[in-house]
């Protein structure tokens, strides 16, 4: 989810000395992962003004269409200047957004006043990809006349320097795919009141007498417990989006295409509730949700026509099937140019009936993405009112009215001892305390002989036992107020040979200044094409498991760097920003024998089948690896900062091999993960049994890791066969 900071401004009274950067530690410390902080625009320098087009002169003696332009930008810019523009989407009259000369673009483009096509251009029109703003190119930005005056500041108006917080949302944490729901966080952690946005009643005007609206129902109440209609008619379909929406939907990774459809996104990234606009005139009596049939088809959106059957809740009418319910509408019912008349649908289905057939039909979207994690239950009217107060208001629409079918809802009711979080934290918690960190996230909790009676609130649909409830104060608490306690060790019988190998390596390297992870044996294609490798790297994982617990992951991992990768990106994320994680573990190299033998059951196994059994078990020899990012050193007294760079993930292999007792020299190397120039191969006499350097630019970019991350692999198995004297370990 992304988050504009301007946005959670206006939602939350946010001290202004408060940047992205403070914002993101406040959620981190609450729970939340923000993988990063963008600055919007980042690399603008200089002025951006608003600029009034005066007159525009066409040059049609050049291969290309030029336009000489004569833009005002106000007298204290220097009044009309004339600047060559090549872009065909605006006219004279519009308002536009000038870099003046002196001005440095992303990517240090410096403006300047220069001689080209025969005439001084002396600025320049931009447009959102010029300005960093967006992927747009097709033409330069026009703005609407009330945003500002001419020869304004541009760059606050179009967002330029606005920050945008990326938080990754775990699936108990659905509330945070809104904005609402990270305003609401946010709120607690500055200790200020929180104005529910998804609470307020919207006014809408009183439909006109006989006004009929269109009709709903809900097939079965434990699906869709919650099913509303709201119509909208007389419709504008040519009615732009106001400009302000278009750009909180762009920063929030999102395409601006028209009014209703940016209307009923806006309203989900706001609030968290999905809606969908069916055009009215398209729908054949009452507008349902049930159960599809054995052999049913349904042609969506994306133009894919999927097969259907009785585990699938759709939307129907009196037509046939018309959508896919909370993940996608069907293709014969959509908005178009034409959609005068709107039918609004605003409903709460189960979580578990989404998440199968999002899975099942390999179609994730928006909206299946919240109603997988819960959605509030009791959201739905206050979203759908929300969305055609801005129909109306922009695209001129009449009220007709709304239609809505609901199964009684009641709150789940946990009982729990007040003392629970004090004896599951290891540390005191006061009543008070307890049940004033429950009320902040919305229960409603009532005391009774040292017992409490929790409601949760209905956009917590994850806090269903005692367990939840213990989080949610801890969490609340803080983390880091946790004390750390050393369990004691049991009595054992002591350990083996090549454990106390991996005792020792992760020993010296923990005294190197490295922490350990552990991390998933887990990948998929997308981290092994992260890293670069051809189809006959041996590191490309080739087991495939038959029941995989996620489908993007159904592969046992031949390397660790793709689990250290996507460890140290989750560690930065949550503003660990200076990184020397190391992990010790198997990988499962080549393929399985594809000879099954199934020896018999009324004899133990003789010595040709046990042997034919381990051939069937591809080579697992133990690796350690490492991902350095960041400082080293940080900056003090004593100097500036020193960056971790490729020299240190070699000293990473040299230390072990110190350990170990083995003479590791140090070739130059070359491998596609590693960068051309600063990669190193670990050798022990010919054998190469490791690399070490600096990551790939591409790759970087592909993992999302800071720039010079650095990166050791080594098979410890070669290693340790090549030591001098294992006891020594």
């Amino acid at each position: 989810m992304r988050a504009p900071v301007s946005w959670l401004r206006e939602m939350v009274d946010i001290p202004p000395h408060e940047g992205g950067r403070d914002i993101a530690e406040r959620l981190v410390r609450a729970g939340l992962e923000v993988e990063t902080v963008e600055v919007i625009g980042e690399g603008v320098i200089g002025t951006l003004v608003i600029g009034h087009v005066v007159v525009i002169e066409e040059l049609t003696e050049f291969k290309k269409p030029i336009r000489w332009c004569q833009v005002d930008v106000g007298p204290e810019h220097g009044g009309v200047r004339g600047i060559i523009c090549g872009a065909r989407n605006f006219a004279a009259g519009d308002m536009v957004v000038v870099a003046l000369p002196g001005t440095v673009l992303p990517g240090g483009f410096t403006i300047a006043a220069r001689e080209t096509y025969g005439h001084t251009s002396d600025g320049m029109i931009c447009s959102e990809r010029e300005l960093g703003l967006g992927d747009n190119h097709d033409g330069i930005m026009v703005l609407p006349e009330a945003l500002g005056a001419i020869g304004a500041d541009a760059a606050p108006i179009v967002g330029v320097g606005d920050e945008v917080l990326d938080i990754a949302v775990t699936p108990d944490r659905g509330y945070a795919l809104s904005m609402r729901g990270i305003a609401r966080e946010l709120a607690f952690s500055y200790e200020v009141e929180f104005d529910d946005p998804g609470a307020r009643v919207v006014e809408l005007p009183v439909p006109a007498a006989g006004a009929v609206p269109a009709e709903c129902g809900s097939e079965d109440f434990g699906a869709c417990g919650l099913f509303t209609i709201r119509t909208v008619t007389g419709f504008d379909p040519s009615a732009p989006s106001p400009l302000w929406m278009q750009r909180r939907l762009v920063l929030c990774g999102m395409r601006p295409v028209s009014l209703a459809v940016d209307v009923t996104n806006y309203v989900m990234l706001e609030l968290g509730q999905p809606l969908h606009a069916f055009d009215l005139d398209k729908l054949s009596g009452p507008v349902r949700a049930g159960w599809a049939k054995a052999g049913s088809r349904l042609e969506t959106l994306d133009h894919v026509v999927r097969d259907l059957g009785p585990d699938d809740l759709v939307i129907l009418d009196d037509s046939g099937i018309i959508g896919l319910a909370g993940t996608m509408g069907g293709l014969t019912s959509e908005i178009d140019d034409a959609t005068v008349n709107i039918a609004l649908e605003a409903a709460h289905f189960s979580s578990g009936v989404v998440a199968r057939a999002s899975r099942r039909h390999r179609l994730s979207t928006e909206a299946s993405r919240r109603f997988e994690r819960g959605v509030d239950r009791v959201l739905a009217p206050y979203a759908s009112a929300r969305a055609a107060e801005l129909l109306i208001r922009f695209g001129g629409g009449i009220y007709v009215g709304m239609t809505a079918v609901e199964a009684q809802y009641r709150p789940s009711r946990i009982s729990m001892p007040v003392t629970e979080p004090s004896d599951v934290a290891g540390m005191p918690i006061d009543d008070a305390t307890v049940i004033r960190l429950l009320q902040s996230v919305g229960c409603e909790v009532a005391e009774s002989d040292g017992m409490l009676a929790v409601d949760a609130p209905s956009w917590r649909p994850d806090l269903t036992d005692p367990a939840d409830l213990v989080e949610e104060v801890v969490r609340l608490v803080g983390y880091d107020m946790l004390p750390s306690t050393l369990p004691t060790s049991a009595l054992g019988h002591g350990l083996t040979w090549a454990q106390r190998v991996r005792r020792r390596v992760g020993m010296a390297l923990a005294a190197r200044g490295a922490i350990e992870v552990l991390t998933y044996p887990f990948v998929g294609d997308r981290e092994l094409d992260a890293l670069r490798l051809a189809e006959n790297d041996p590191r490309r994982a080739k087991v495939r498991l038959a029941n995989p617990l996620s489908d993007e992951q159904p592969l046992l991992r031949a390397s660790l760097l793709p689990g250290l990768a996507a460890a140290a990106r989750r560690n930065i994320g949550r503003g660990n920003n200076d990184l020397n994680i190391f992990e010790v573990g198997s990988v499962v190299l080549g393929l399985a024998g594809e000879t099954l033998v199934r020896p018999s059951v009324d004899h133990r196994p003789t010595d040709d089948e046990w042997s034919r059994l381990n051939d069937l078990l591809p080579e697992q020899p133990i690796m350690v690896g490492c991902v350095l990012a960041g400082e080293r050193t940080p900056a003090g007294w004593w100097g500036a900062a020193r960056p971790f760079d490729w020299s240190d993930a070699v000293e990473s292999a040299q230390v072990i091999a110190e350990v170990l007792g083995v003479e590791l020299t140090v070739a130059r190397g070359s491998d596609p993960t590693f960068h051309p120039g600063r990669c190193a191969a670990l050798m022990i006499g010919d054998a190469q049994v490791g690399v070490a350097g600096e990551l790939h630019p591409r790759v970087i970019e592909a993992t999302e890791l800071p720039a010079r991350a650095c990166a050791m692999e080594l098979n410890l198995d070669a290693c340790r066969g090549a030591a001098h004297s294992v006891r020594r370990a």
